[in-house]
């Protein structure tokens, strides 16, 4: 076969037929799915949040998914194509090295135990893998008008002065108060 035409437009329009097959067809089929009932849209704030939590690496070590198995019930009930629909790309994450996130508003609901916890996590769980996140915070003789403080506990607290969350550090925290899963009919109970 000498046809260069044919030679290179048969692989081509193959691979074109593919890519379309498994790559745009299975996104244009995802981005039809609608929303649970009552999930909505991150504000501004979560979505800067969220933004953060990709940049920080955050799913390499959280999921976003909880499995319908017994050991997952503790998080949340099974997550459902519908709890992502404001939320592309979905952050499942792989690794579950934490705990996974996807109900963590709710099971974690005081921004002051989430401030904390990314200051310095073993101050509330002693056992804790999870690295500290101090660049969040500021460290200041006494708060100005509009700071948000954080109430470090005793023997995390820098001496004599107060930690202060950085907007970052607010947004941050903003997204994950945000991950609550929607109560279906039906599902499984905790």
């Amino acid at each position: 076969m000498n046809n260069v035409v044919l030679l290179v437009g048969i692989p081509f329009l193959i691979y074109e037929v593919l890519a379309i097959l498994m790559g745009a067809m299975p996104g244009w089929v995802l981005s039809q799915t609608p929303p649970a009932p009552g999930v909505v849209p991150l504000t501004e704030q979560q979505d800067r949040g969220r933004a953060t939590y990709v940049a920080e690496g955050c799913s390499y070590c959280h999921t976003q998914q909880v499995r319908p198995l017994k050991q997952d019930l503790v998080f949340g009930r099974p997550s459902i194509a519908g709890d992502y629909a404001y939320a592309t790309p979905e952050l499942l994450g792989s690794e579950r090295n934490g705990p996974d996130l996807s109900n963590i508003g709710s099971r974690q609901p005081s921004e002051v135990w989430q401030y904390i916890h990314l200051y310095e996590p073993r101050s509330l769980v002693s056992s804790s893998i999870m690295p500290a996140y101090p660049w969040f915070f500021r460290v200041k003789k006494h708060a100005d008008p509009g700071d948000v403080v954080v109430a470090v506990p005793p023997g995390y607290a820098p001496s004599g002065r107060v930690v202060i969350a950085t907007q970052e550090a607010q947004a941050l925290v903003a997204y994950l108060e945000s991950l609550k899963q929607v109560p279906l009919k039906g599902a499984v109970k905790r």
